[in-house]
């Protein structure tokens, strides 16, 4: 399904007539990846969903400081294509920062664990805890910082949001990474089953619709 609705919206604003009608279904689309997402987790529990709601507060909050005040990630407003807006943001903001972060996560984690693995098999001296810790979270933040890079220009051009200035700036991602750093840090103290393979599938996905976007548009 998630193929489906990115694969229609891809030929739909590049192909057709009716391009603005697929831009501004985009909350739609959003919210049905969301649920989906939520949907696939393997035995959801308190835990889970405190991390839903960590993810959609700061998301809301930093977004918030953010377009009233610029303090965070630069000069920038929503437009009205994503739907309600609560002090300048759009609230699919909140729940979009959970799915990237989160999605972010369960592939490091993945990674980490065939890793491991393949030390086991080939019985070589396994990394520290603290290593690996530590590389989940950089490595996690570091991939949710690159996907909002990959996302930018093709928001912009779509009318998502705007920036001030021409470019974007870099503090806009030096901001992702260390937002993204804190909410790793914390999904990583709390007890959740980590492994939800619809995660993997979703930010891929995603990321080859705005790479496609990005050549073509």
């Amino acid at each position: 399904m998630a193929i489906l609705f990115h694969l229609s919206g891809l030929i739909g604003i590049l192909f057709t007539d009716y391009r603005n009608w697929f831009i501004a279904n985009t909350p739609l689309n959003l919210s049905l990846m969301a649920l989906l997402l939520l949907w696939n987790q393997p035995k959801p529990n308190k835990g889970f969903f405190f991390f839903f709601l960590i993810c959609f507060a700061t998301g809301m909050i930093t977004e918030m400081i953010g377009v009233n005040t610029g303090y965070l990630f630069g000069n920038y407003s929503y437009g009205n294509v994503l739907g309600t807006k609560w002090m300048g943001v759009p609230l699919l903001i909140g729940i979009n920062w959970f799915v990237t972060v989160y999605c972010c996560l369960i592939i490091m984690e993945q990674l980490h664990r065939w890793v491991k693995s393949r030390f086991i098999k080939e019985d070589q001296p396994l990394p520290s805890e603290k290593f690996e810790t530590l590389s989940v979270i950089v490595d996690g933040a570091l991939l949710a910082s690159f996907f909002d890079w990959l996302m930018e220009p093709i928001a912009v051009k779509l009318g998502y949001w705007q920036w001030a200035s021409e470019t974007i700036p870099v503090f806009n991602y030096v901001c992702w990474f260390l937002i993204s750093v804190v909410l790793i840090i914390i999904a990583r103290k709390l007890s959740f089953n980590k492994e939800n393979p619809f995660a993997i599938h979703l930010i891929f996905i995603q990321a080859l619709f705005f790479l496609t976007l990005r050549t073509f548009l």
